[in-house]
């Protein structure tokens, strides 16, 4: 099929490509099963998976988490092509990044996957020896990602620029208009100041968000009995993805609205819900989220802040960092001990802490409260704090769900929204990246050339290309799990996982290309970088990301 009048002739793998990419897949899956099942083997004690085992042979864990990773995108890239093909959408553009895609990651499951830029997964490390690839796999591995193909890629990229991405998503119309109205205020409203905002230091000005809250961004998935629109998560995803694009501090403003709603959805009372749901929808109140505290990171277990009942109110005494936007915010949605004699999970509740928002100068202004800015390398738009509890008092009425101990619970129910949020914020954040490092490769001369001519660099734009729709097609495929109701934690885990990986790569090539101007504050792809590096480590830092998925692989 022609795309933008190109005819699909350019590379001898096209014409079978579905094939090729439908007879290695099978392949990937069997070798995963087999991994998994190695894997198993090394940590059963007992008959019974032991936490202890699987800490020890951590290394093959993560390698695991990986390769599921890797075989759930390759899975969804070819579904994604399937469905392109049934509507007459598979252009060369889209089977270029098939293509591509397929014959690189088939080549990293073979040789060796990156977890981190010093480590990587090798199938060895599941006990499997290398084997010989099927017919399929060696065409793909051999001729799937080649000079000629990402060349071929970065030249309908060029054709194509300016688009809301390169190569047409899969989703339909509706979702497509959601993405064109939120693209458009990213590009009108967002970028031309993002830059100056993170240089400076500044919160996000509060006409941004009162216009996200008169477009309803932040009642979005909020049923319509609420106040909300009651969309889907995959529209969630597509806004946040847009708004991220512009900034990753606007498209996470919906972050904690996003987790603070989930909560009160799953684990409110009726009339939390009455009262809390409609002013969340509407943007008439910001929440921010309270759960991590100084020495304790991601083992929320640990929680040491603490609430005691005094009368028909709380109490709480603790200290909490890594506050996102805590100063101008409304409700805190706080997580603390309240069972007496318990150190783990099992003792903590979960609060709708209101405050009375603060300023830059004057954060916290409630008896009982306080606390500082975080100053961070990025993210910086809504800012991080330190708060401390210093007998700050809530109302009884405010202890979620109205019954103690379910605290932890009640978190874990709200990992898979926000997991698909923040992989929707990597793809943003990468997007991002991809059109500044294309932007600077057309317009910047050397040996006089643009950049963009130059093999090194083109290869660079074309792997961002694809890896950010692989990312991308991870991150809808988990929203569409979650839209049909059905559990997604694990593939939430792996779009996170990979999209950080992947914002953080396109950010870090992106700045190759600038040169030294890349590392110059006045260039944002200084600041996209930074913002990129915090995708790997909130929500979960990659290596507990994969360590949870590596124990669900098991379960």
């Amino acid at each position: 099929m022609p795309h933008d009048g190109q005819p699909v002739t350019q590379s001898p793998l096209l014409a079978d490509l579905l094939a090729l990419t439908a007879g290695a897949l099978p392949e990937v899956e069997q070798i995963f099963a087999q991994a998994r099942e190695n894997l198993r083997a090394m940590v059963t004690v007992g008959g019974k998976v032991s936490a202890q085992a699987l800490e020890e042979n951590q290394y093959a864990a993560h390698a695991l988490a990986w390769l599921a990773t890797y075989t759930e995108s390759l899975r969804q890239m070819q579904a994604w092509a399937l469905r392109l093909q049934a509507d007459g959408k598979l252009s060369e553009m889209e089977s270029l990044l098939l293509q591509i895609a397929y014959g690189e990651y088939l080549n990293q499951i073979h040789g060796g996957i990156p977890m981190s830029q010093g480590e990587v997964a090798r199938l060895q490390d599941l006990g499997l020896s290398p084997a010989q690839p099927g017919a399929a796999a060696v065409a793909l591995m051999a001729r799937g990602n080649t000079a000629a193909a990402r060349t071929r890629l970065v030249e309908l990229m060029r054709a194509n620029h300016g688009h809301a991405t390169f190569g047409a998503t899969g989703l339909d119309e509706e979702l497509e208009m959601i993405r064109d109205q939120f693209r458009r205020f990213a590009d009108e409203k967002v970028t031309p100041h993002a830059h100056d905002w993170h240089l400076k230091d500044e919160l996000i000005p509060m006409e941004i968000i009162d216009s996200l809250a008169e477009m309803g961004v932040f009642g979005l998935t909020i049923p319509e009995e609420f106040g909300g629109f009651g969309l889907s998560k995959a529209s969630m995803v597509v806004v946040s993805e847009e708004l991220s694009r512009g900034y990753i501090g606007v498209g996470s403003l919906g972050t904690r609205s996003e987790i603070a709603a989930e909560l009160i959805l799953c684990g409110g009372t009726p009339e939390q819900k009455a009262k809390w749901l409609p002013k969340l929808a509407s943007g008439e109140i910001l929440p921010t989220a309270v759960f991590t505290e100084p020495n304790t990171g991601s083992d929320l277990g640990s929680l040491r802040t603490r609430a005691r009942r005094d009368g028909e109110d709380w109490v709480v005494n603790g200290n909490k960092t890594w506050i996102t936007h805590a100063a101008r915010t409304h409700v805190m949605t706080v997580l603390a001990r309240t069972v007496d004699g318990t150190t783990d999970y099992r003792g903590l509740s979960m609060f709708l802490a209101e405050k009375t928002p603060g300023t830059d100068e004057k954060p916290f202004v409630d008896q009982g409260l306080s606390g500082g800015e975080i100053e961070v390398l990025g993210y910086r738009g809504m800012k991080e704090y330190t708060v401390n509890f210093d007998d700050f008092r809530v109302k009884g009425e405010n202890l979620l769900g109205g019954v103690e101990g379910q605290g932890f619970k009640q978190l874990m129910q709200t990992f898979e929204s926000a997991r698909i949020q923040t992989a929707a914020r990597a793809v943003g954040v990468a997007q991002s990246a991809l059109e500044v490092g294309m932007k600077y490769a057309e317009d910047r001369k050397q040996f006089g050339k643009s950049l963009i001519e130059f093999p090194r660099v083109a290869g660079k734009l074309a792997m961002m290309a694809v890896e950010i729709m692989v990312a991308r097609q991870l991150t809808y495929f988990s929203a569409w799990q979650k839209d049909h109701d059905k559990r997604c934690d694990l593939e939430a885990g792996m779009a996170k996982l990979l999209g950080a990986r992947v914002a953080w790569a396109s950010a870090d090539n992106a700045l190759q290309i600038h040169g030294g101007n890349g590392f110059a504050l006045e260039y944002q792809i200084s600041r996209i970088l930074c913002d990129a590096r915090i995708l790997n480590i909130f929500e979960g830092a990659a290596e507990i990301q994969a360590q949870v998925i590596a124990r669900r692989l098991l379960d």
